[in-house]
């Protein structure tokens, strides 16, 4: 209900009460009403930073719905993203999808070659296939 100086204050001060609970929807669901108004403010790159937080808190938690709309916010601002779904997954070969599920569990290459019968060196070309589809740098990121 306010706006300005003290809509942006309460917004800040209900993720900073948030972040200390166990209510990870709702801090979620705080960072995308707060990145949909500092859009709404011409504020982008502070939107962006909001809404990407939003985007990956949801993505985590399976609320599709959210998902999209921080997505579609996020693209308003002119942030380039390729949405995380099910549809990537079917990408992957059969091999790309089981490498990327023994590299989440935390093998290494040469653990991963070891348990399908492949040289560390193609683990790290299917890994490297896989976070292209994904659009992902790191392993840290195949959750």
């Amino acid at each position: 209900m306010s706006d300005g100086e003290t809509a942006d204050r309460l917004y800040r001060e209900a993720i900073e009460r948030l972040g200390r609970t166990r209510m990870r929807v709702d801090l979620a669901r705080a960072h995308l009403v707060y990145g949909e108004w500092l859009g709404r403010e011409q504020r982008r790159t502070d939107a962006r930073d909001q809404l990407r937080v939003a985007y990956e808190m949801l993505t985590a938690v399976g609320m599709e719905g959210f998902v999209d709309r921080a997505r579609r916010e996020l693209l308003a601002t002119g942030q380039t993203i390729r949405k995380r779904t099910v549809d990537i997954l079917a990408d992957l070969t059969a091999q790309g999808a089981q490498i990327a599920k023994l590299a989440r569990r935390g093998c290494t290459n040469q653990e991963i070659g070891g348990q399908l019968f492949i040289s560390p060196r193609t683990v790290e070309c299917h890994l490297g296939n896989v976070f292209a589809k994904m659009g992902i740098s790191s392993r840290k990121d195949l959750r």
